[in-house]
């Protein structure tokens, strides 16, 4: 499990299938309220505590996005501090507000293009056609579509996220906010001019 802050009052969380494995939990637990996710919310809440010093109180956002084969991300938004101890409700620590999300696409954040190159370097033997890449925040984003051409999914995920990160950014944000940058066989024009 990383975890990063995103601003002064939300982080995110990147949850692989093995954090989730480990603790017993599949993709289909997160939607429903049990106590092994409540723990492992826990968890997560104290590990931004002691990486981050991210503390929280009173009312809080949860988005959950679920990704295939990658895991989720999960962003989490704090509303209100209490201003004293004595506004705090130790039945009611925090409430949570759940929001849940599921995609096929799969999206991948590069900070640097040459990692992007590199990624797309290794792929060539796994993805036939297919892909995008957006500019969007001095980033690199590549998108793969439902029905991405491959034969090992699992192979696919491990390489970009050697040189990425999953995304929680939609193709539709970067289509409206971003810069395309090659709008369809990704892997391929890569290699050709930059490979």
């Amino acid at each position: 499990m990383r975890v990063e802050r995103l601003g002064r009052d939300k982080v995110r969380f990147y949850l692989s299938m093995d954090d989730l494995l480990d603790r017993g939990i599949n993709k289909e637990d997160m939607w429903r309220d049990i106590p092994k996710v409540h723990e492992l919310f826990n968890d997560m809440m104290e590990q931004a505590y002691q990486e981050l010093g991210f503390e929280i109180a009173g009312p809080v956002a949860v988005e959950v996005f679920a990704l295939p084969t990658q895991g989720m991300v999960v962003v989490v938004t704090r509303g209100r501090t209490p201003e004293t101890d004595d506004d705090l409700d130790v039945d009611d620590m925090y409430e949570l507000e759940v929001t849940l999300e599921e995609s096929e696409q799969i999206i991948f954040r590069f900070s640097d293009f040459e990692d992007l190159i590199q990624a797309a370097i290794r792929l060539q033997s796994l993805i036939r056609e297919g892909g995008k890449v957006y500019a969007y925040q001095n980033q690199y984003f590549l998108v793969f579509d439902e029905e991405i051409q491959t034969d090992n999914l699992q192979a696919v995920i491990a390489i970009l996220t050697e040189f990425g990160e999953p995304s929680t950014v939609t193709e539709h944000m970067l289509a409206e906010y971003g810069k395309p940058v090659m709008t369809q066989h990704a892997i391929e024009q890569l290699i050709r001019y930059f490979g």
